[in-house]
Order: C-alpha cells, then sequence, then structure tokens
C-alpha cells in the first residue's frame, strides 16, 4: 500500500500538507492546483491494473456531469475517469474530456462513441445521442435500458452494510445520506442507499426516522449532519451510523473526534466507495469498496463492442467488498 511520503514525494510536497488535504481539513489554504495534484497522485498510486495492449483507431469522448472543481470534492467519480483513461491508453485509444455543458463544442469532434460519467436524465442522454447512438452510462442507468450501463448493486451493498452491523450486535443505526438532482431542473434522483436502508431496517423492525439525515453527499454535510444528530440525542446517539458514501462518513468523524466521541468503542462508522483517501484519515475508515476503477474499463470495453457491431443492449452491476479499517470492530 502507498504511504503519506510516498504521494507526498511524487506530489512534490510536504508531508503534513498531504495528510491535511486526505483528511479534509477546512483550515487549510491551499490551492485547487495542489489538491489535485495530491488526489490525482493518490489514485494513481492505488490503481496498478495492466492487461495487455491492443490497437484501435477509435476516438471516444468521456462527458461528466461534474465540473472538475467539483470532481475534487468527491473522488469517486476522479477514480472512475483513471479507469476509463488507463483503459484507453492500454488500447490506442483516442479519448477527449467534456462536461456536459459543453456538449455543443462536442459535437465538432469526430467521435465514435460517449461514456457519461454521472447521473443524466432521459433528456440528456437524448441530446447525447444527437451526436453518436454508441452511448455507454456509468453510474446510472434508465428505467427502460436502452443504452449500455455500468452500475453498482446499491440495494445489495446497503444490505451488506446492514447485516455486518447486525451481526456485530447493533440494534440502533443510524442513516448520513445526501439528496441529488438531475442537472436539467428534471427532478430528483432516487437514491437506492437510502431506500433500501428504510425497507429492510423496517424488515428487520429496526426502522427509526429519527436517527436518518440527508443532506448533500459532501465533507461539511457530514459533519454537519452528525453534529445535529450529536445534539439532537446525546446518549441516546446510535451506537452505529451507515454514511452513504466516504465524504459524508469523514465528515461525521470528525464531528464525533471534535465531541470526544470514541470511534468504534461508542460509535462505529462505515462508508461506501472506498475513495483512495479512506485508509489515510484517523481512525482509518471502514467502507463497502466500489470497483470504480473497474467501471471505468469496463464502460470502454461497452462502447467498443457496440463501435464494432453489438445492438443489444447491456447492464453491468458490479459487485462490492466489505473493507473493515478502524472506525468500526
Amino acid at each position: 500500500m502507498a504511504t503519506i511520503k510516498d504521494i507526498a514525494e511524487k506530489a512534490g510536497v510536504s508531508i503534513a500538507t498531504v495528510s491535511r488535504v486526505l483528511n479534509y481539513d477546512s483550515s487549510l489554504s491551499v490551492t485547487d492546483e495542489t489538491r489535485k495534484k495530491i488526489f490525482e497522485v493518490a489514485e494513481k498510486l492505488e490503481y496498478k491494473r495492466r492487461v495487455v495492449r491492443k490497437s484501435s483507431p477509435s476516438k471516444f469522448a468521456i462527458v461528466h456531469w461534474y465540473t472538475e472543481k467539483e470532481e475534487l470534492e468527491d473522488l469517486y467519480y476522479m477514480s472512475i475517469r483513471f479507469g476509463i483513461e488507463t483503459r484507453c491508453q492500454q488500447l490506442d485509444t483516442q479519448i477527449v474530456k467534456y462536461f456536459y455543458n459543453d456538449i455543443e463544442e462536442l459535437k465538432q469532434e469526430n467521435i465514435q462513441g460517449i461514456i457519461a460519467v454521472g447521473k443524466f436524465s432521459e433528456n440528456q442522454v437524448r441530446a447525447l445521442a444527437e451526436i453518436t447512438e454508441h452511448i455507454v452510462l456509468v453510474d446510472h442507468s434508465l428505467m427502460d435500458d436502452s443504452y449500455d450501463s455500468v452500475i453498482t448493486d446499491f440495494d445489495k451493498a446497503t444490505k451488506k452494510i446492514v447485516d455486518y452491523l447486525l451481526d456485530k450486535g447493533h440494534t440502533s443505526i443510524g442513516y448520513i445520506g445526501g439528496r441529488e438532482y438531475y442537472r436539467d431542473q428534471s427532478g430528483e434522483i432516487t437514491d437506492l442507499r437510502e431506500k433500501t436502508f428504510y425497507s429492510y431496517m423496517n424488515e428487520k423492525e429496526l426502522w427509526k426516522e429519527r436517527f436518518i439525515y440527508t443532506g448533500s453527499f459532501s465533507v461539511d454535510d457530514g459533519y454537519r449532519l452528525m453534529k445535529q444528530a450529536i445534539l439532537e440525542h446525546q446518549e441516546a446517539l446510535p451506537t452505529a451510523f451507515f454514511a452513504g458514501n466516504d465524504l459524508l462518513a469523514i465528515g461525521a468523524l470528525r464531528a464525533l473526534h471534535e465531541e470526544n466521541i470514541v470511534v468504534p468503542d461508542r460509535v462505529n462508522i462505515i462508508g461506501l466507495n472506498d475513495i483512495s483517501v479512506s485508509k489515510y484519515i484517523y481512525p482509518s475508515l471502514s467502507t463497502l469498496k466500489v470497483h470504480t476503477e473497474m467501471m471505468g474499463e469496463v464502460a470502454v470495453d461497452l462502447v467498443m463492442e457496440r463501435v464494432m457491431g453489438r445492438k443489444v443492449s447491456k447492464k453491468v452491476q458490479l459487485g462490492t467488498e466489505l473493507i473493515i479499517r478502524d472506525s468500526s470492530y
């Protein structure tokens, strides 16, 4: 495993700076360029997959629903992007990168396929289809499965986390989650983590509305929501929390630390995604690993198949892996 020292050496900054950036220290004043360099080095040191190089004359586009600045706040999508870029490099395939707001410019590119990373509405996908019919959606799929997609089974992932906590004797379990909306303002995106947590905890007769907190999928909201939970419940605070992503979990850990609530002795925290920084924070974060780099790789292979003539759409659901570190037992 790469160390903070390894990251500091490759990024050309101090160990202290790396540590504070990876821990999302809001008091640290560094440029976005420095933060990006540190996060990208951390991701690249984690990503070591190698495959046989092949040759392909194709040219694809990555279309992000996140801006570059937003990607810095959510390394989940950066990791998917690295998987796409590395796979294209292995295949000698040219790739261009655009944000959704810039698709008018994308129309000037001579591309054979689009890999759309993020949550795109049906209207947005139709707009992309005017550029090329070869589209793969990553981290989202349409109801009619009319386009190829690569997604994570968040239903199974949520049940896996709940089952783990129940097996460890927790019956008072809270949830800290986020809400997302389509960028074209067409509606709220259904979150399977929250939906499954509700139904599965109800099935176990352990659902408690007062232990559910939602905001945005950010470190700041993880911190704010955990502070709210601590204030509202005091000694009755749940013994465990499932955070809908690692960023929320990182913020929650900071709030618990400030309130001198010992993790995991008093409260267990489990996140979801296993972004590269999860192992470097204190305490190191237990999380459910989503194979983001593989999502990117599979997306490239799917769009390549489309270009080669495949007509029937595919939905690829990748599994997850529970990683237990210091924030739970």
